[in-house]
């Protein structure tokens, strides 16, 4: 069983007034087979948890630690968490232009097993994958994201976290702007990955929508930089009925 440990995580982001605290202490710990849900309003920091534990250059970590494995992630490159076995899908995927879909996938997987997999049941492994996502095998041969739609976007994230497989799968709003039929493909493709085994999934999202397809374990609200309060999927179910309110008066009370 894999271990995915977040603990007293402090960030920071410079701003033109200087230096500014987003993340004031979050502790989590994530065990291979769970998903993890995390809800809040917008500018809570949730989306600056995920790009700081994945390694973005724009935000320091000035206290705590990410240890996957008991390997402590903070030390390693973005590339060398990514070894580690931690993948992150972002909310708005970036275009690059010039490197193919199917160049990308292929370098990635050689990267992460040390050596180029074979190129006829590769290409086989990559359109099933697509096919599964609702995507043609066309797709392989376009620039990574360029002039793909929001929603082929993310399906083609998803893509990349069945066919990579890593030990933990950071989900930041992968739900937003898919339409129904979109969300569930994407949904399915996650609950794909969960069912092989000795994965974890954090999922990060404002909407309970998502936790219809995609079930959760956990359910933590965030709200200032923190955690406020966590439960089962039941505190989704009220967080729909009454809204982040109380806990954002709680966070600005304490």
């Amino acid at each position: 069983m894999s271990t995915l440990e977040i603990k007293d995580l402090h960030v920071e982001v410079e701003t033109e007034a200087g230096p500014k605290q987003i993340l004031k202490g979050v502790d989590l710990v994530i065990a291979s087979g769970e998903v993890h849900a995390i809800m809040g309003p917008n500018g809570s920091g949730k989306s600056t948890m995920a790009y700081s534990v994945a390694g973005h250059p724009k935000y320091t970590i000035t206290q705590g630690s990410v240890k996957l494995d008991g390997v402590e992630l903070t030390q390693l490159s973005v590339d060398q968490r990514a070894k580690a076995g931690l993948f992150l899908a972002m909310q708005y995927p970036i275009e690059v232009p010039g490197v193919s879909v199917a160049n990308f996938l292929r370098t990635a997987k050689t990267a992460l097993s040390g050596e180029a997999p074979k190129v006829r049941t590769w290409v086989k492994e990559v359109n099933e994958a697509m096919s599964r996502l609702g995507l043609d095998e066309t797709f392989s041969s376009r620039s990574l994201n360029e002039g793909f739609s929001g929603g082929e976007k993310k399906r083609n994230e998803i893509v990349q976290l069945e066919l990579l497989k890593p030990k933990f799968a950071i989900l930041d709003e992968t739900d937003s702007g898919l339409d129904i039929d979109a969300l569930r493909i994407v949904s399915e493709g996650v609950n794909r990955y969960m069912a092989e085994g000795g994965h974890g999934t954090l999922l990060i999202t404002h909407y309970t929508r998502i936790l219809n397809y995609i079930k959760p374990d956990f359910v933590h609200v965030f709200v200032d930089g923190r955690i406020v309060t966590e439960g089962g999927p039941e505190l989704a179910e009220n967080l729909e009925v009454e809204g982040y309110d109380r806990f954002v008066k709680m966070a600005a009370a304490a």
